[in-house]
């Protein structure tokens, strides 16, 4: 029963790639080239960010540390320091990773409001870090002069081959997601989000999966953040803070809680969306945050669920068609 599922998800996700690669060839330029790697980039974090909220059902408003985290670490390693590029992203993904594991005791034993709060307090303290710290990362004029990334000699110094990198990274992310979903962990993430006292009844390891999960999701956070790095060649304290740790979420409950394909398609969509609207100009808030509501309203289980009730209409029409 496992191969057929591993396989479903693999040819899934293959074909995701093959769409990916093609997206390039229907841009007009190198400009919107950008927005699709800052997209692919945001989807990765969310995903990570879906498999904490949508799956176990555990909040988090602090997300955007992890990814600051990440990227100061590769900065700070491979300028300061200068230790090779590989190096330094290892060590952005490890400390995102640690930070997390070290989190997660307190704060994994709350719930609620107060989970939310307590994420919202560390992302704080972290920005806060970010912009105080300036002789180690740059203060609030941010850290410049990072390294392009370089890989088994190869420089991925073109926004084409950037994007050919992000997509196949993304492919992995989404592979993995899926695959996870649909193991043995996955299944006990699910039911604690469900009910933690009935899934520890049934035999389910709460604080180990809760851990496991979130450290997870920040690792994933971590390595967009070392990848969002040697992108821009330029990281500041801006980009981590508790504002686009809203977007990430809202990223993920437009997209679908609990869809990984929905994570994807929220992060495409907000990350393009300030962008379509900058015809604008001083009302493109505005009109930002009417779209937002109303896509809120409209579909309340997120672009994924909309997508799967349009196609089911479209079946049921095509069979009524049919008998007549």
């Amino acid at each position: 029963m496992k191969r057929p599922i591993l396989g479903q998800n693999a040819a899934q996700a293959a074909l995701f790639f093959a769409l990916l690669l093609a997206v390039p060839y229907g841009l007009p330029n190198e400009y919107y080239l950008s927005i699709c790697i800052l997209g692919s980039l945001n989807a990765v974090i969310a995903v990570g960010l879906n498999l904490l909220m949508g799956y176990a059902g555990q909040v988090s408003l602090g997300h955007a540390a992890f990814y600051g985290l990440g990227a100061y670490a590769t900065a700070i390693c491979t300028t300061r320091f200068g230790l090779p590029i590989p190096v330094g992203m290892a060590a952005g993904v490890t400390l995102a990773s640690v930070v997390a594991w070290i989190v997660a005791a307190p704060t994994l034993k709350l719930k609620g409001n107060y989970l939310a709060m307590a994420t919202l307090g560390f992302g704080i303290i972290v920005s806060i870090v970010f912009n105080e710290a300036v002789d180690l990362t740059g203060g609030p004029s941010g850290f410049v002069g990072i390294p392009r990334l370089t890989l088994l000699g190869h420089a991925f110094d073109s926004d084409r081959g950037y994007y050919n990198l992000m997509a196949a990274v993304l492919t992995l992310v989404v592979l993995l997601a899926l695959n996870l979903m649909k193991s043995r962990t996955g299944r006990a993430l699910r039911a604690l989000h469900v009910s933690e006292k009935a899934a520890s009844s049934l035999g389910v390891d709460i604080a180990a999966h809760k851990r496991f999960v979130f450290v997870l999701s920040a690792a994933l956070a971590g390595l967009a953040g070392v990848l969002y790095a040697h992108y821009l060649s330029f990281i500041a304290p801006a980009s981590f803070g508790f504002s686009f740790s809203v977007q990430l979420v809202v990223m993920v409950v437009l997209g679908g809680m609990a869809s990984v394909w929905g994570s994807v398609a929220g992060a495409f969509f907000l990350t393009a969306l300030p962008e379509a609207l900058r015809e604008f100009e001083d009302i493109d808030i505005l009109v930002y945050g009417a779209i937002l509501v109303l896509t809120i309203m409209y579909l309340p289980d997120g672009l994924a669920g909309g997508i799967k009730r349009l196609s089911r209409k479209l079946r049921r029409t095509e069979v009524d068609d049919a008998r007549r």
